[in-house]
């Protein structure tokens, strides 16, 4: 696996500007990031509201090694199966049992590396699901980094930063990284915390950041003003940026040795991670 392990996660792709960005750019960052491992939540990425087989097989092309989704998971009914037989798609694990799809899945990264890749959602704010953090809990005891896998990355798609937070100082010293999704806002906050994982409570989004959080602005700001749905949201189609987050790891722990963000495009000031080859 060489002296270190290379991930990149990047946030939610929302709508067509988003995906395009991230097809068109994924594999040039592959190489010149000389990146081992890349996860992408696509959750937003069928006009703003779920995934289909198509746009994930899309992004899998472009070199995703692992799609991770939340509470718009299942908002393309003919997604379902798919969810079922692609083992490198997961939805939040801490759905009730019988839902369709997985959790967790572990995909060999371009080195070799065993990566097991968890999403979950949290409850503030959000469905009432299971207990996201009993949930996380049961599965790092179940998987145990450095042992039964080289690297593990948690989604976790919530509103409350509080509760991101949290999830990130359950998983400090047995997971890799744990990032935050769902409020398409990076925050600065990424950080290595003091057991070893690497984390940011927002990564933001992939899409176009003159909107509200990926939707053209109109139909956000008229139930702002009426408190009516005149419409349907749809996303923004101005010249996106993709945001997110690479990491380092050591490979003998799986634990972080670097973490920094990563925003490409236009919207906000872009900035690409300086990490030695």
């Amino acid at each position: 696996m060489g002296d270190r392990v290379r991930l990149l996660f990047l946030g939610d792709i929302v709508g067509r500007s988003g995906r395009t960005l991230v097809i068109q750019q994924l594999p040039r960052l592959i190489d010149s990031l000389k990146l081992d491992f890349v996860a992408i939540n696509a959750e937003n990425a069928a006009g703003g509201f779920g995934i289909t087989e198509d746009i994930a097989l899309e992004l899998f092309e472009a070199g995703a090694d692992v799609l991770t989704l939340g509470n718009h998971a299942f908002d393309q009914r003919s997604v379902l199966p798919f969810l079922d037989q692609d083992p490198r798609i997961v939805r939040p694990a801490n759905y009730p049992p019988g839902t369709p799809g997985r959790g967790t899945t572990v995909v060999a990264a371009r080195n070799g590396a065993r990566v097991l890749a968890i999403n979950l959602m949290g409850r503030l704010f959000m469905d009432p699901l299971d207990d996201p953090f009993a949930r996380l809990d049961h599965e790092l005891d179940s998987c145990r980094l450095g042992e039964d896998v080289d690297a593990i990355l948690v989604d976790f798609h919530a509103e409350a930063t509080s509760e991101k937070q949290g999830i990130g100082a359950l998983a400090d010293g047995r997971a890799s990284l744990v990032v935050g999704t769902h409020t398409h806002v990076p925050t600065a906050d990424h950080r290595i915390l003091p057991g070893g994982t690497a984390f940011q409570t927002d990564v933001g989004m992939c899409g176009d950041y003159d909107s509200v959080i990926g939707m053209d602005k109109g139909e956000p700001l008229n139930r702002f003003l009426t408190k009516l749905a005149k419409e349907r949201m749809s996303p923004a189609l101005g010249p996106a940026m993709m945001c997110g987050v690479v990491a380092d790891l050591d490979p003998g722990t799986g634990l972080a040795i670097r973490v920094a963000p990563l925003r490409v495009g236009a919207g906000l000031e872009s900035t690409i991670p300086g990490f030695p080859g």
